[in-house]
């Protein structure tokens, strides 16, 4: 605080929190302030994934200090979030960069036995990649890494609840080793800028589409491929839906975070692009990408009226007050006890649903919920409901097209084999691609001796340059991507002498 007020100080983080407090304002009054740069500015907004009633104070230092520059930034915010923040801070003007991130594969399943899914999944991955896996709880987070150890996986847990020394120590180690897997809460990633993270995997929904957006962001940053990878299921929803309700948000916040959930689950049960449905919820443009999983496996459309209405028709006759399983079994026609104890089998929906397996009422039940048909009762132990909307749709005798999933749900993961994350794939010669596995030795032990992460040194991206061109010189060196005059001088002879041998 000292060196604030004597002017020594170049650059200064700070919290909101802080930054209002009057004591601290009165420092700034005093001093000669040259920039204030505002990040996570979707925080300011109340229509942002993540909005902090204390960023809205923030307001006061366009006010208070009218002739001090201001910049806001963040990596997600749709357009109404940036309307407010350009409103709240009275910002002159807008700069928008794409959102499309071409080197991630976005790959989403439907849960049907998740740590078998997960397993299939790093099956598919190189050993030496480092990923991401996140899950919703902290409990899931232990049980999660202890089970990948028990696997034969580099595998450390990462959440708010382990010690500052444990948390510390486990992120060096990922920022600093290969083949290290974090499987954290959302607690880890903000601030993390590990270039070479091959895959991010969520056991868990997200949210929303901006924090997915955010979390899956985390992989791939060295411009190589990489995996964004996700299994989901109906019991997400209602978990993220009763996560908002009994929140302390003001209601109006609640419906904000609902309507960003639903775009969530649209996304998640597309028939179409997922890279095309993530760029248009964020006003950008994109083509079909064939990176993803519909791209490359497009599931088939039905026309989904009559299945939509023998499921509405289903819970409006069985009360309102059975979960997905229930509803599924009655049109099915199972004689089960607890069909016989409500006397369920009488009913004129019972038994009409054979056209469809299990698991497709289960994939048909879920779209119709992210349509707004229907909705999980999270107070009433996740009993379905019919909308408004739903309602609307029967009395008005609308169509809807909806996505029939395989009959078997768990193939699914097998498609993210095809999507190929280690960098040595993009060589075209076993010699260079031992070339490549050569100077990766060499980065890991020269890090090693000066104790920083292996990207510090040349990111993966150069070193396949180099296992591309093969310099002979200092000067042709200086010409590989990602190595500038003082990296040449550090690391260039080291790494010549290896390329020449």
């Amino acid at each position: 605080m000292n060196d604030l007020r004597d002017g020594q100080l170049d650059l200064v983080y700070v919290a909101p929190e802080r930054l209002v407090n009057d004591e601290f304002l009165d420092i700034l009054d005093n001093i000669t302030l040259a920039l204030f740069a505002i990040d996570e500015a979707h925080c300011i907004s109340q229509w942002g994934h993540d909005f902090r009633p204390e960023y809205r104070q923030l307001s006061l230092l366009r006010t208070r200090y009218p002739d001090v520059p201001c910049i806001a930034v963040t990596a997600t915010a749709d357009a109404p979030t940036r309307k407010d923040i350009v409103d709240r801070l009275a910002l002159p003007k807008l700069y928008i960069a794409g959102f499309d991130r071409p080197n991630i594969s976005y790959y989403v399943s439907i849960k049907d036995n998740p740590r078998a899914q997960l397993q299939r999944f790093l099956k598919a991955r190189a050993p030496e990649e480092s990923g991401i896996v996140y899950c919703l709880s902290r409990r899931k987070v232990e049980d999660t890494a202890r089970w990948l150890k028990d696997k034969g996986y580099n595998a450390l847990p990462y959440h708010a609840r382990l010690t500052p020394e444990t948390r510390a120590e486990n992120q060096e180690r990922f920022l600093k080793e290969d083949g290290v897997i974090m499987v954290a809460t959302i607690a880890f990633g903000m601030g993390i800028n590990k270039p070479d993270v091959r895959f991010v995997a969520h056991l868990d929904l997200p949210k929303n589409i901006e924090a997915y957006y955010q979390e899956t962001g985390r992989a791939g940053r060295d411009g190589l491929p990489a995996v964004a990878w996700m299994v989901y299921g109906l019991q997400d929803l209602a978990l993220q839906r009763s996560m908002i309700e009994s929140g302390d948000s003001p209601d109006e916040q609640k419906r904000v975070q609902r309507q960003k959930l639903t775009a969530f689950l649209g996304f998640c049960e597309s028939a179409t692009c997922r890279r095309q449905v993530l760029l248009n919820y964020f006003d950008d443009d994109g083509v079909p990408c064939g990176n993803c999983d519909t791209c490359i496996t497009p599931p088939k459309t039905i026309d989904g009226t009559v299945a939509a209405q023998k499921i509405l028709s289903c819970i409006y006759r069985t009360g309102n007050m059975f979960g997905s399983g229930y509803v599924i079994d009655v049109l099915l026609g199972k004689d089960n006890e607890r069909i016989k104890k409500f006397g369920h089998g009488n009913l004129s929906t019972y038994g009409i649903g054979t056209e469809h397996s299990a698991k497709e009422w289960q994939s048909l039940i879920r779209q119709m919920v992210a349509r707004g048909l229907i909705y999980v009762d999270t107070d009433n132990h996740g009993g379905l409901k019919t909308t408004d909307q739903g309602a609307a749709f029967l009395r008005d005798k609308d169509t809807i097209q909806l996505r029939l999933d395989p009959a078997t749900i768990g193939s699914t993961s097998n498609r993210t084999s095809s999507a190929k994350t280690d960098p040595a794939q993009s060589l075209e010669t076993d010699e260079d691609r031992a070339l490549f596995a050569t100077l990766k030795t060499l980065r890991m032990s020269i890090a090693k001796e000066h104790n920083v992460p292996p990207y510090v040194i040349f990111h993966d991206k150069t070193l396949i340059d180099m296992a591309t061109k093969k310099p002979k010189t200092l000067l042709d060196m200086s010409l590989i991507h990602g190595i500038g005059q003082s990296k040449l001088n550090k690391y260039g002879q080291v790494f010549l002498d290896t390329l020449c041998t």
